[in-house]
């Protein structure tokens, strides 16, 4: 139950991540932030993903007067190689072919920034993630769904990918796209309050 009355605006587009904070209990508004999600090269994964989230966040920010803006970036990594969302069928094959038999991890960087202010706090969790092995049938039966079509990686642990998924070591909440108990740590020290 939410103790006070700051605002707070959740700055994707992404269901999965309004689906998770929803379960916080928090009142929230979305507003889509279209930045640009190139970065340099030389970005270790957990500052892409903190880089990302920080401008996700300063974009939605910059348009508002108060409260506290909510921005989260996910990618996954597979031997340092960042494997983002696939352009088309053939990337999504490539990289289920890559990601099958073997463990990767998955990087969500959360960042809150308070508009009046400028305030800016952002961290990332990591989690461990292995794909069973799969026959090419299976992959391109998974493409044929669809649901890989808009993942980083091109599988949804929280969707018919979880039928892929082996195990997994760390929060689960950070492959599906915002660690809840980092969120709400962090929400915080921003006087947004969980529990």
């Amino acid at each position: 139950m939410m103790k006070t009355e700051t605002a707070l605006t959740l700055a994707s587009s992404s269901p999965r991540r309004r689906e998770l904070l929803q379960t916080l209990g928090i009142p929230f508004t979305i507003q889509t932030s279209d930045v640009d999600e190139t970065t340099a090269p030389d970005l270790s994964p957990s500052d892409v993903v903190e880089e990302l989230a920080v401008r996700k966040a300063r974009a939605v920010a910059s348009t508002q007067k108060e409260g506290v803006v909510l921005g989260s970036d996910t990618i996954v990594v597979l031997e340092e190689q960042i494997l983002g969302k696939p352009a088309d069928e053939a990337d999504a094959f490539r990289m289920l072919t890559m990601l099958q038999g073997r463990e990767h991890t998955v990087y969500s960087g959360v960042a809150l920034i308070d508009a009046a202010s400028g305030r800016v706090e952002v961290s990332h969790s990591r989690t461990q993630v292995r794909i069973r092995p799969l026959t090419q049938a299976e992959i391109e039966s998974y493409i044929a769904t669809r649901e890989p079509m808009d993942k980083a990686g091109s599988y949804a642990i929280q969707g018919i990918g979880a039928t892929i998924v082996e195990g997994i070591m760390g929060d689960y909440f950070t492959v599906v796209g915002l660690p809840l108990s980092l969120t709400a740590q962090m929400l915080s020290r921003f006087g947004i309050t969980v529990l």
